[in-house]
Formats: C-alpha cells, sequence, structure tokens
C-alpha cells in the first residue's frame, strides 16, 4: 500500500526541510512549499491526502486559507501548525474545519502519530466509498456496514439463506444488530413484499405476550371486549421476528413449537384452527444450550430454531468497522439534526477506535448521534464524547500493576509493609497527572482544561504529590532542522 502525499506549507525553511526529512523517512511524499500562493497552486495541480498548514503565512492568515481550502474542497485534510498553542486556537482551528493542529515545538512522535491517523482516516473514507459501491454490487442490504471478514462472512451466509423458507437463529451479545440481520434476510427473501413482524419478547409482559403472538377472542379474559388478530396472523405470507427468545415461558413455548411444526394455531380462548404461512427468525443474546441444560427452554423448540444459525461477533472483534459505521452514523445523524457535515478530530477519533465498546454497535450509535447533536462545529473534539470514551484518554497510558503494591500470593504472612489504600489510589492519581502533563507537554491550563478542574486545584494536587514540573518542550526525539533538544528543566508550578 502506497504511503500518502503531504502538502507542508510553512515560510520558515528550516521547519520545512525538517518535517520533509522526518516524513520521508516514514515512507511519505512530501511536497514543501513556503507560501500561502504556492500551496493553492499544488493543490489545484494535484490531490493531497494531508496537509499541514502554518497559521503564520508571509501572505496570507492560515486560519482564512483553511476556510478557502475547505470551501473549494470539503475533503480536504489539514492540521494547523501553530507557535502559540492554546484551546482558543485549537477552536478556531476546528470551527474552520482543521482535522487537527500541533504546536511548535512539536514532539515528532506525536506528530508521526496525528499524521499517520489523519493519513489513515483519509484513506479509509476513500476505501470505505469502494466498499460500499462493491457491498452495493454484492449484497443489498444498505443498512448494514461490514468489512471484516467475520462480517463478511455473516453476510456471505445471510445472501445464502434469505432466498428459502428455513428458521434461522441469529444469536450475539446486545447491541450487536441481530435485527438488522433478520431484516436483511427478509429483505434478501422472495417474501420481502410482504410483512416484517418484529416481537420484542423480553418488553412485553409474560400474561400478554401469548395474546399478542396469537390474537384472543372476544371474552377470552376480562379486558377482551372484541376479538383481535395476532402477530403471527398479521404476518402470514412474511416473516416474524422473535427477538429475546430466551424470555418466553415455557408453556408459550410449547404453542410456539406447535406453530413451527404445523404451522397453525389457535387465538386464545378459541377453537377455530388458524393456519398460516409465515418465516420465523429468532434471536438470542443468551446461549439457549446453557438454558436447555438448566430447564429453562425446550429442547425439541432450541433445535426447531436452530436449524441455521448465524452469530454476530462483538464490535471489539471486528475493530475494522468502527470506522465506517461512525461515517454511517454520522452522515444520518447529520441529517436527522438539520446539521452541516460532521467530522471527528484525530484525538476523538483515535479514542472511537481504540475503545471496547462493550455496548457494541448500539454503544457507538449512541456515542455518535450525541456528539452530533452537542456539536457547534465540523470538527468534533474529544469534549463531545460521553464520558466513558474521554475517560480512556486519561488513562490509557498509565500502567499500574496491582503487583507493585501486594504482597507476593506464597502463603507467607501478610507484608507489614504494604501500602495502605490510600497511599495506593495517591500513587496512581499521581500517574495520571504525570500522564496528562506529558500528553500536553507540560501546560497545566490545558491540562487543568482537559481535566475540567480550576487551574488552582491542579496545582494544589500537583504540590500535595509532589510532582516536579518539567520545562515545556519537545520530545528526546527530534527532526533536523526542528527546535530541540532534551527539556529536564524544572520549573515553578504556573
Amino acid at each position: 500500500m502506497s504511503k500518502a502525499r503531504i502538502l507542508v506549507v510553512d515560510d520558515e525553511i528550516e521547519i520545512r526541510e525538517g518535517l520533509e526529512l522526518l516524513l520521508t523517512s516514514e515512507g511519505y511524499i512530501v511536497d514543501p512549499v513556503g507560501t500561502a500562493r504556492e500551496g493553492c497552486e499544488r493543490l489545484e495541480s494535484r490531490p493531497y491526502d494531508l496537509v499541514l498548514l502554518d497559521v503564520s503565512l508571509p501572505d496570507r492568515n492560515g486560519i482564512d486559507l483553511l476556510r478557502e481550502l475547505r470551501q473549494r474542497d470539503p475533503q480536504v485534510v489539514v492540521i494547523l501548525i501553530t507557535a502559540y498553542g492554546s484551546i482558543d486556537m485549537a477552536r478556531a482551528a476546528f470551527k474552520n474545519g482543521a482535522l487537527d493542529y500541533i504546536t511548535k515545538p512539536w514532539s515528532n512522535d506525536e506528530l508521526l502519530a496525528q499524521v499517520a491517523q489523519a493519513a489513515e482516516g483519509r484513506r479509509l473514507r476513500e476505501e470505505n466509498v469502494q466498499l460500499k459501491r462493491a457491498f452495493k454490487e454484492r449484497y443489498n442490504f444498505p443498512s448494514i456496514v461490514g468489512r471484516s471478514e467475520r462480517m463478511l462472512a455473516v453476510l456471505d451466509l445471510v445472501a445464502q439463506v434469505a432466498p428459502s423458507r428455513s428458521t434461522v437463529l441469529i444469536t450475539g451479545e446486545s447491541g450487536t444488530g441481530k435485527e438488522l440481520i433478520a431484516k436483511a434476510i427478509h429483505s434478501a427473501s422472495p417474501r420481502a413484499d410482504k410483512p416484517f413482524v418484529p416481537v420484542n419478547s423480553g418488553s412485553i409482559p409474560v400474561d400478554l405476550l401469548e395474546s399478542q403472538l396469537f390474537g384472543h377472542v372476544k371474552g377470552a379474559f376480562t379486558s377482551a371486549v372484541a376479538s383481535k388478530k395476532g402477530l403471527f396472523e398479521i404476518a402470514d405470507q412474511g416473516t416474524i421476528f422473535l427477538d429475546e427468545i430466551s424470555t418466553v415461558g415455557l408453556e408459550t413455548q410449547a404453542k410456539l413449537l406447535r406453530v413451527i411444526q404445523e404451522r397453525e394455531f389457535m387465538r386464545l380462548g378459541g377453537t377455530e384452527v388458524i393456519k398460516v404461512d409465515v418465516r420465523i427468525l429468532a434471536a438470542s443474546n443468551q446461549e439457549l444450550m446453557q438454558l436447555v441444560r438448566e430447564g429453562r427452554f425446550r429442547e425439541d423448540l432450541f433445535h426447531r430454531l436452530n436449524v441455521i444459525n448465524i452469530h454476530l461477533p462483538p464490535l471489539r472483534e471486528r475493530r475494522e468497522d468502527v470506522h465506517g459505521l461512525v461515517e454511517m452514523f454520522l452522515a444520518r445523524y447529520c441529517g436527522e439534526n438539520n446539521k452541516g457535515a460532521r467530522r471527528f478530530s484525530t484525538n476523538a477519533m483515535k479514542l472511537l477506535l481504540d475503545y471496547l465498546w462493550p455496548g457494541n454497535v448500539r454503544e457507538l450509535e449512541n456515542a455518535v448521534n450525541r456528539a452530533v447533536v452537542l456539536s457547534t462545529q465540523e470538527v468534533m473534539d474529544v469534549d463531545l464524547l460521553p464520558e466513558v470514551v474521554r475517560t480512556r484518554e486519561i488513562v490509557k497510558g498509565v500502567r499500574l500493576q496491582l503487583s507493585e503494591f501486594l504482597p507476593a500470593e506464597n502463603g507467607s504472612s501478610p507484608d507489614k509493609s504494604a501500602p495502605s489504600l490510600f497511599a495506593v489510589m495517591e500513587e496512581i492519581e499521581r500517574r495520571i497527572i504525570l500522564d496528562m502533563l506529558e500528553r500536553t507537554n507540560w501546560n497545566q491550563t490545558e491540562a487543568a482544561e482537559r481535566f475540567q478542574v480550576p487551574l488552582s486545584t491542579l496545582n494544589q494536587k500537583i504540590k500535595r504529590l509532589g510532582i516536579e514540573v518539567r520545562r515545556r518542550g519537545p520530545s528526546a526525539r527530534t527532526g533536523p532542522g526542528l527546535p530541540g533538544g532534551e527539556d529536564s528543566a524544572k520549573l515553578p508550578i504556573n
């Protein structure tokens, strides 16, 4: 796979040469220019995967140029370079469509990480367009996004079973998209123009479920003032989807078994046999065979449902699909909320890609929806992500082993010198603050803002924990022509 082409626009020759040497050493193709005019000419002559744009140029303000570039090409990816790192600068950059910003002097490792993330994001967006086109030609499942091998295997199976009338059991954790798969099976089947009737068995009270499924006749129970069709009758000639099938009681399970076997049933309180032609799809987030062993699910019903099993992997096992899902949800919720185009900053996207998503696709969808609703500018940063996702950014660099504090498990008596819980918690707090200070290049003001606490509070904690604050500067790894050197000088707390 070829490396990205990067345009560097900076009036300082040392910066241009340093960036060119650093980036080409990583395999990127770099075109350095010194003015806004030259930058515009290069952009008109060829496409670039990324533009590194200095804010202060001799012939034009970088923010104004950024605004113009975004008007010309909304897909252009720009990272601003500034000597005055501040939250205000970040807001101005994001408001005008920059993906991210870096400050002089910078850490080469962090700069390369930002460039790699931005280039990968551009590549994935282009790949998603191509994949969607190929996906549409191969499958007709517009609501499903999947480029991972495991999801493609699932969709191959969906395409195979859809034309049949076989019963299908869809399994997987909550939020993995089992109903979407059921709808895909129905839409690709000969029954596509007939009803698709979803039934969330877990949300219907046990005493009402049987009436909902099979209907009732007038007088069957106190409130049955008129006869009513059940969902099986409504789904005749079509598909019924029994979600959370594991929650159905044993008595209703017996009646479901009869419907599957005989394609007939009687309404609650009735005597007339009603015949139906319904395809049955079921889903469960529990292991049904385990429920069979526990006597909570009929074994004969399990085997009737499990003719074909489609298992949906959790999102943490198909991380390649996260980017495509984010793009799909962005398009959906920007449209629903009448917002212009939105995208996530480099740091925010990295957190979305790194997070394990225990709530699977549903949790990711909610996170994107929330960010879009709360956003006021095109590029959405980390602050718009849910706290549980943001927390990963704060602690992900902290490596804490409990073995550092606990006595060895060798059968000996407890170590009297083992630290107290208070001491352990204090050490955790110290490491988290140190990690954030390093991430913000020892800028306490920015660190306090990212912790969402007053600067005075952070300063008090730094003093109490005995943290030695270092002078802000680049890491030891610096490129030729770039400001560098060790940054070990201590500074008083600002």
